[in-house]
């Protein structure tokens, strides 16, 4: 898979980190080996969330709520996380480790398919993160389009990498060519050039974890 950044550089962003709590000890050490954003991500998670004054997010994917743990720092104590998951064994898990995070109080937790959740939430959210199928990366994105709010921002993970999709075929087709492309490759591929072409959004591909696409709603 190729390497985002080199491992002095992943080493000198995770050093320039604020210490970890329990909570967050022990979700990483749940996560070995699971696919979370990781904590140089989740920093810029909250961060994103900071800085936009998010009040309601989204999550389309949510596992055991890593990704969730960062937003719900943001978030003032009558905010709104909306965490989907398909497994509900991790969405237990996710509701235990916001409750220990003490986060658990501004969390709705959609057990099942996150396209069926998003129908029955209305925006506007401040922030969105897009992180499950990635061939339903375009699906999603028309989903909650007009449910952002101005000002708010749209974030989808593994913009560069995931270990299921081709990197190069997908730099391909931003490029201009007309590469083969895979399920997830593909899924990949039109959400980004989705992005690039909509007037509404602006969009920056940051290189940290595994690569998120950072899109702000004009």
């Amino acid at each position: 898979m190729t390497d985002i950044l080199p491992e002095e550089t992943k080493r000198f962003v995770r050093a320039a980190l604020p210490e970890a709590d329990e909570t967050l000890k022990a979700m990483e050490d749940r996560g070995e080996g699971f696919p979370t954003v990781g904590r140089e991500v989740g920093q810029f998670l909250r961060l994103l969330a900071h800085a936009v004054d998010a009040e309601r997010i989204f999550e389309f994917g949510s596992g055991f709520g890593y990704s969730a743990y960062w937003f719900a720092d943001a978030l003032p104590e009558d905010g709104e996380i909306v965490l989907t998951e398909y497994d509900a064994d991790e969405l237990r898990e996710a509701r235990e480790f916001l409750e220990s995070a003490g986060f658990a109080d501004r969390a709705v937790f959609e057990n099942g398919d996150a396209m069926d959740a998003i129908e029955h939430h209305d925006g506007p959210f401040d922030v969105v993160l897009i992180d499950h199928n990635k061939d339903g990366y375009p699906e999603a994105l028309e989903a909650v389009r007009d449910k952002i709010a101005p000002g708010g921002v749209v974030v989808a993970d593994n913009a560069m990498v995931s270990g299921i999709q081709d990197f190069d075929a997908i730099l391909a087709a931003l490029e201009g060519d007309d590469p083969e492309l895979d399920e997830d490759s593909r899924g990949i591929a039109e959400y980004l050039l989705a992005m690039r072409e909509d007037e509404a959004f602006e969009t920056s591909i940051v290189p940290l974890g595994e690569g998120i696409a950072v899109s702000y709603r004009r």
